[in-house]
């Protein structure tokens, strides 16, 4: 049975993007700037990528029928790439090079390594049949036909896409403002020497690369005090600046856990402790309007929690299309021999073993051992009241599809 009053991963993640408003105003930024960003509209192709015909090869273009085997074709033009062909004069081939724009009249092109020049033009050692190595019109994109769809996240390769329908300016999602806030009166800055019962602030760096890494900008970030009005304060400050306002600690059940009990008192809580492994005081509410993500405060269960629950909430409000990673069945590595009440979500990482592709566990799997992440390449997923054997198939999630 589910532990009392812990809510299952899935059913938290669920309730949290009911209650995630999808950010509607937008920007336009330079094609250069669009890296990680959200397409706020749908791109449709304006004309046809390529624009004609052009050569995939460096080589000769010429009509498959003139070319009979063992002659020798004369070469009647040159056409280097960014020129305007002349038409193909019948019973000639043309030098031609790759991208260059086929003439008319030419059906193939043969590759240069498979021509050999003579006196009197060139002879072909290969086969010559019509659309070889020819690019078509349109064949990437046809004019008047969806490119990219609204939600999108350009990457790399959609920067170049649009860049190839000559967009240069791009319509995207403004970024989605979050303050974060750490609390605890034992945390310091790095760079300052520590004093009895202090330890450095690890939270707010990881959160504040998380938060890049998915494309928010951070508003506010402050270490709270352990008070309950410095907290409340605080929270209804952000709460005017930010669309997402998000904690490291203070909402588990100790006497200086404050902000689960603002959430309570000015506010309102609708999600308090879920069957997670690492990672089961989260909290999520809202105060004057704005919510706010209640994250653990053990360093590994911060990380693990905001990729699994913060993350697809961010997505949802960023109005992405992919909201949830898709993740890859591997054999596990390593055995499991209890079965837990809160599904677990393992610092892991694939190796090949024994020629055999397996996802294996760092050794310690403790929500404060933060270097276990930096081992890991992803998170492996141990549903609740399961054991397992070595060879089981499980659910891994690299950290590159959970951040992307």
């Amino acid at each position: 049975m589910m532990a009392a009053n812990l809510t299952p991963v899935e059913e938290a993640v669920a309730h949290l993007l009911t209650q995630a408003p999808v950010i509607t105003e937008s920007e336009s930024l330079p094609l250069t700037e669009c890296l990680g960003r959200t397409l706020a509209q749908d791109y449709q192709v304006p004309a046809d990528v390529p624009p004609a015909d052009n050569s995939a090869v460096d080589g000769y273009a010429l009509r498959a029928q003139d070319y009979t085997e063992g002659q020798s074709l004369p070469v009647s033009d040159r056409i280097p790439a960014g020129a305007a062909p002349r038409p193909l004069e019948p019973g000639t081939a043309v030098r031609i090079f790759t991208g260059s724009e086929i003439p008319a009249g030419a059906d193939t092109v043969i590759m240069q390594e498979r021509v050999e020049v003579t006196d009197t033009g060139i002879r072909i050692n290969t086969d010559v049949k019509a659309d070889q190595n020819i690019r078509r019109q349109g064949q990437d994109l046809a004019e008047g036909t969806l490119a990219l769809a609204k939600g999108t996240k350009i990457r790399s390769q959609e920067m170049g896409l649009l860049a190839s329908m000559g967009v240069a300016n791009v319509t995207v999602t403004r970024k989605m403002r979050v303050a974060v806030f750490s609390t605890g009166d034992e945390l310091v800055d790095p760079g300052t020497p520590l004093g009895p019962g202090q330890i450095y602030n690890t939270n707010r760096f990881t959160l504040l690369g998380l938060l890049a890494e998915a494309g928010c900008e951070v508003v506010l970030c402050e270490t709270l005090k352990d008070t309950r009005s410095v907290t409340r304060e605080t929270l209804e400050k952000a709460a005017a600046q930010a669309d997402l306002i998000i904690t490291s600690g203070g909402v588990s059940v100790g006497e200086e856990d404050h902000v689960r009990a603002v959430l309570e008192e000015s506010g309102e809580l609708s999600l308090w402790r879920m069957a997670i492994k690492p990672g089961k005081p989260l909290a999520f509410g809202t105060i004057n309007g704005t919510p706010v993500l209640g994250l653990p405060g053990n360093p590994a269960a911060v990380l693990v929690t905001f990729l699994v629950v913060g993350m697809p909430y961010i997505r949802t409000c960023q109005g992405r299309l992919q909201v949830h990673p898709v993740g890859q069945q591997v054999p596990a590595g390593f055995a499991v021999t209890s079965p837990s009440v809160r599904k677990e979500f393992v610092r892991a990482r694939t190796e090949l073993v024994d020629g055999k592709t397996l996802v294996t566990s760092y050794s310690n799997q403790s929500s404060g051992m933060l270097s276990s992440a930096c081992w890991a390449g992803g998170l492996a997923v141990v549903p609740e009241h399961v054991t397992v054997t070595e060879g089981d198939l499980l659910t891994y999630y690299p950290f590159t599809e959970l951040l992307s």
